[in-house]
């Protein structure tokens, strides 16, 4: 098998944390493209960004490889790379900070709060954790390990090295990593608990809400109510699978969904910027041994669901929030391995 050939290095920085879009040109038996212009026009006709690719060529944005400019008239050259970046809608700034809770030379740890997004998606895109982070910590080559929603607070890990990212990914991939989150929900006390939730979860490109179908279970959850607050329970929650908002989907089947929850059991779409009653779920606990240095780890979050402690504060959307662990100095990595 004919290895494929390796991609020129980037003539453009990252912007914001974001890398620049990559796009290697299709072959063209038939002579459909006479020059770079009409391609990129093909490419993106009837999209958002046909304007938008066409004024980055007027303008000179657009690059090839060793930073040459090109223009609409080019030739067109399969096989050749160009690089642009997308001019980027101002994003309103996620009000919380993250905190480093592990650095070392090759995995970053970090305790993210509600409201940011792990990577760049749709409106998302420089308030996000990986954006974010590349910029604070000057860490251009980071890369996720895993991804957590948005809407749910804790633990993320991040490759710092690009060769060693397979690594840490299949970690998740093979379920050698322990994960547990904390819920807040309410309590039935004719449901028995602790139990395991198994099901099939389907998640439709374009619709908000995932679902449960008739099938071959392909989602397992633990469910275990550790304490109670009136009708408010804490719970345990120990996933095996890791499908789209599993553990919101399995709460809301067995009638807890889980408070803050603007999606399960009935759509609010909430605004983007209304971070008054968040959705009360946190990623607890990470452990797993580090593929690469052969260390055991355990990681456990620093943040509190302020609805344990204060819900009739959290359920208003009144006063102020408990702070957020401050973000520290990254430490310093041990020295590097001989």
């Amino acid at each position: 098998m004919r290895r494929r050939a390796q991609a020129p290095p980037s003539p453009l920085p990252q912007r914001a944390g974001i890398d620049p879009v990559r796009l290697r040109l299709p072959p063209d038996p038939d002579g459909l493209w006479p020059d770079l212009g009409g391609y990129l026009a093909a490419r993106y006709a009837g999209t958002r960004g046909a304007d938008s690719v066409a004024h980055l060529l007027a303008t000179g944005r657009v690059l090839g490889a060793g930073g040459r400019v090109l223009r609409a008239g080019d030739p067109y050259e399969p096989g050749a790379y160009l690089w642009f970046h997308r001019d980027m809608e101002p994003e309103p700034r996620v009000p919380f900070p993250l905190s480093v809770v592990h650095r070392d030379p090759h995995l970053l740890v970090v305790d993210k709060p509600h409201f940011l997004a792990t990577t760049p998606r749709g409106s998302h895109v420089t308030e996000t954790a990986l954006a974010r982070l590349r910029e604070e910590l000057d860490l251009p080559e980071l890369s996720p390990a895993h991804r957590l929603d948005r809407l749910t607070a804790g633990l993320v890990m991040f490759s710092i090295r690009p060769e060693e990212r397979g690594a840490y990914q299949l970690l998740f991939q093979r379920r050698e990593v322990h994960k547990e989150y904390e819920a807040l929900a309410p309590v039935d006390p004719a449901l028995p608990l602790p139990r395991t939730v198994r099901s099939r979860i389907e998640k439709t490109r374009g619709v908000i809400a995932a679902a449960e179908v008739p099938g071959e279970p392909n989602a397992e959850s633990r469910v275990e109510l550790v304490d109670t607050r009136g009708d408010v329970g804490r719970y345990r929650l120990t996933p095996h699978t890791g499908r789209t908002h599993q553990l919101r989907v399995h709460m809301n089947a067995l009638g807890l969904p889980i408070l803050g929850d603007p999606v399960y059991p009935q759509v609010t779409d909430p605004a983007p910027d209304d971070y008054r009653r968040p959705l009360q779920l946190l990623a607890r606990v990470l452990e797993f041994t580090d593929p690469v240095t052969g260390a055991t780890h355990r990681f456990e979050s620093g943040r509190t669901l302020r609805a344990w402690h204060d819900h009739a504060g959290w359920a208003a959307g009144t006063g102020d929030p408990p702070p957020n662990p401050p973000t520290p100095p990254a430490p310093p990595g041990p020295p590097e391995e001989g």
